[in-house]
């Protein structure tokens, strides 16, 4: 396995999403920034299930803690919201 490229790695070159927790929004909109060609495939699965099947695609998804994860995996190749 290799190492997640979201670690260590901040600032304006490299994307990492902030994800609100329920308090602060009951819905997120998700917009895919980075495309997942060459990605792992748990990251294209991960995408997929979200909802995110193109590049710049945009979604509105609830926020509880399962989707947040989701998020948080591929936190390097999205943008998030609140709706």
């Amino acid at each position: 396995m290799g190492r997640n490229p979201a670690v260590g790695r901040q600032g304006p070159a490299y994307h990492a999403a902030v994800i609100p927790t329920e308090q602060e929004a009951a819905r997120l909109k998700v917009k895919q920034i980075r495309s997942s060609i060459g990605r792992p495939d748990t990251m294209r699965r991960t995408l997929a299930s979200l909802g995110l099947h193109k590049h710049q695609a945009e979604v509105e998804v609830v926020n509880n803690a399962g989707v947040r994860g989701m998020l948080f995996k591929v936190r390097h190749m999205i943008e998030v919201r609140k709706a």
